[in-house]
């Protein structure tokens, strides 16, 4: 299976997701109960609201909605919010987590907390799904909201990270391209050593599930016919499903270009802990967290 679109996606976890439940941080937001509501009443979640009680309940009345009483907790502190959060899910009273009106940052020291958090003995890391109009399926772009300057042990788990989210989408055999600034080796630059190391893991069968190339210039990644002319032979040639950067500045810059230059349709997870998390930015419109929602929901759905 393979998502060509958000629309295509959406349309999946209507038709095939059972209810999840989602706890929502921070949820004094009105973008994001816009999102969240709507996909509750396609049947897709039911959202559990963590926040200012009387912020919340005076969104709510505002759009005509309501929740059951038992399904809003107060928590007016960021860092409390955040907290209570991760604890329902602890507590199996939600599957996944969306930032509402708090910083990523708040909602992943309670995520990464030793004690009490959900972490499951691997990096976490940052995907972004983008659907681009010049492309011809949903790319995943990762990590460009983490991790700063990732190890190769690192970006072996951002791998595994972006696999899993996408086999849990139902796909078979993700293509993933590790980028560097031309598809030969040099010895001098290490994201192309980092990249070959990756690629050698993955005939090793050390990373599973997918297909790896690198190194890999953007060109070729993306565009079938720039390999062709170049003579360059790889299933993964103008065919990824995932996009490894070298670092967090050249994972944010793709990011925020193909959204801004190139009309992409963006929405952002956190993967690796015991759940996904929605993070997406508190600018971000009601359909990017509503298209992030459904990811997330058809990620956890059994």
């Amino acid at each position: 299976m393979i998502f060509k679109s958000f629309e295509e996606l959406t349309a999946h976890a209507k038709a095939h997701v059972k209810s999840r439940r989602v706890v929502v941080a921070a949820a004094q937001d009105e973008h994001t109960l816009e999102a969240v509501m709507k996909v509750r009443a396609e049947g897709i979640v039911e959202p559990v609201l963590v926040g200012d009680k009387t912020k919340i309940e005076a969104l709510l009345a505002k759009m005509g909605v309501s929740v059951p009483a038992e399904d809003l907790y107060d928590a007016p502190e960021f860092k409390d919010s955040a907290a209570l959060a991760v604890q329902l899910v602890r507590e199996g009273r939600a599957h996944f987590i969306m930032k509402g009106k708090l910083d990523t940052s708040d909602i992943l020291r309670a995520v990464v907390n030793k004690e009490t958090g959900l972490g499951q003995g691997r990096t976490m890391s940052h995907i972004a799904i983008n659907e681009i109009p010049a492309y011809h399926k949903l790319l995943i772009t990762t990590d460009g909201g983490m991790l700063l300057a990732p190890t190769l042990e690192q970006k072996k788990d951002i791998i595994t990270n972006a696999v899993e989210a996408l086999r849990a989408l139902g796909y078979e055999d993700p293509k993933v391209g590790v980028l560097a600034a031309a598809e030969k080796v040099n010895p001098k630059s290490v994201d192309s050593t980092d990249a070959a190391a990756l690629k050698e893991m993955w005939q090793n069968g050390e990373l599973s599930g997918c297909t790896v190339e690198g190194p890999i210039s953007f060109d070729l990644a993306m565009v079938k016919e720039r390999a062709v002319t170049k003579g360059y032979e790889s299933p993964c040639a103008g065919d990824c499903d995932v996009l490894v950067v070298p670092n967090i500045t050249a994972g944010n810059i793709l990011g925020k270009s193909l959204v801004e230059m190139a009309g992409a349709k963006m929405a952002g997870l956190v993967m690796g802990a015991k759940c996904p998390i929605v993070v997406t930015s508190r600018g971000s419109s009601s359909e990017e967290k509503y298209n992030a929602l459904c990811l997330a929901a058809a990620m956890t759905n059994d």
